[in-house]
């Protein structure tokens, strides 16, 4: 039976909970962008508009504990969520961390100081942007970014390759190469709510964690937010547990993201076209 279990708690607390070590942790950390946060976007403004005034969230950050951030503690304990390394080649397991691209070498630093030797970068294409406001300025952002690290082995990998029973060995032809972009596809809302600021897509989750583990495997969010990587995982048949000290969030997660995830509403065409 598949695990799915969130815990308002510090994933520096994880060993109350007995829980396995995992095959991937999917990590999500501040972007240091401060008191920022919705500079760039309408939200900054009542109702999106600047002739209104600024809203609650002008000046504000997303998180009062971005400034409290230990990225050093931080991969520490990622370190110590994920299982051994294997003798076996193909076995190997991976955290990815979501960043901003100036946090990319920072990463990358910290990671080999707590034994992740090896990385390589991932990066999401959307054709859509927050930053409008600053549409008639600049070119405006439109990616986000991420680092897969691993330790010594590389890390398993699912690229849709057979294996042949009799032999052992893979079937010529049946993988297919996966590049180091990927869509960043918006979820539909009444499939899947939006919960939290810096919400991942579940669409592009699910994606990550096909390739990097296999069914009954175990996927672990240090700093789970919406609960959407947990649901990912559910979703795709892996084991999953996650961790949010904000009981606001905890709570939203709980009730909306993974009360019930195989019960979807019915979507219509209009549905989907808002979310373009």
């Amino acid at each position: 039976m598949i695990k799915t279990e969130l815990y308002n708690d510090n994933f520096q607390n994880y060993k109350r909970y007995g829980i396995q070590k995992a095959q991937l942790v999917i990590a999500d950390i501040p972007y240091n962008i401060g008191n920022n946060a919705y500079g760039s976007s309408p939200v900054w403004y009542i109702g999106g508009d600047n002739k209104n005034g600024e809203s609650e969230k002008a000046g504000k950050m997303f998180f009062n504990t971005d400034s409290n951030f230990n990225i050093a503690e931080y991969f520490h304990f990622c370190n110590r969520l994920l299982i051994k390394e294997p003798k076996e080649k193909g076995k190997a397991p991976a955290m990815i961390v979501f960043c901003s691209f100036e946090q990319i070498p920072i990463v990358i630093a910290y990671g080999k100081k707590h034994g992740f030797k090896n990385n390589y970068p991932l990066f999401f294409i959307k054709n859509y942007s927050s930053q409008v406001l600053k549409a008639n300025m600049r070119i405006v952002g439109a990616t986000e970014f991420a680092v897969v690290l691993y330790r010594d082995k590389l890390p398993k990998f699912n690229n849709g390759r057979k294996i042949d029973k009799e032999t052992g060995k893979p079937i010529r032809g049946t993988g297919k190469m996966i590049f180091n972009w990927i869509n960043w596809e918006r979820d539909n809302p009444k499939q899947y709510p939006k919960i939290h600021p810096t919400q991942k897509p579940v669409s592009v989750l699910k994606k990550i964690i096909e390739i990097f583990t296999d069914e009954g495997d175990v996927v672990i969010d240090p700093v789970a937010g919406s609960g959407a990587t947990l649901r990912a995982a559910q979703e795709l048949g892996r084991n999953s547990y996650g961790f949010e000290i904000d009981k606001k969030f905890y709570k939203e997660a709980k009730e909306k993201m993974l009360s019930n995830p195989n019960k979807f509403k019915e979507i219509t065409m209009d549905d989907y076209i808002n979310t373009l």
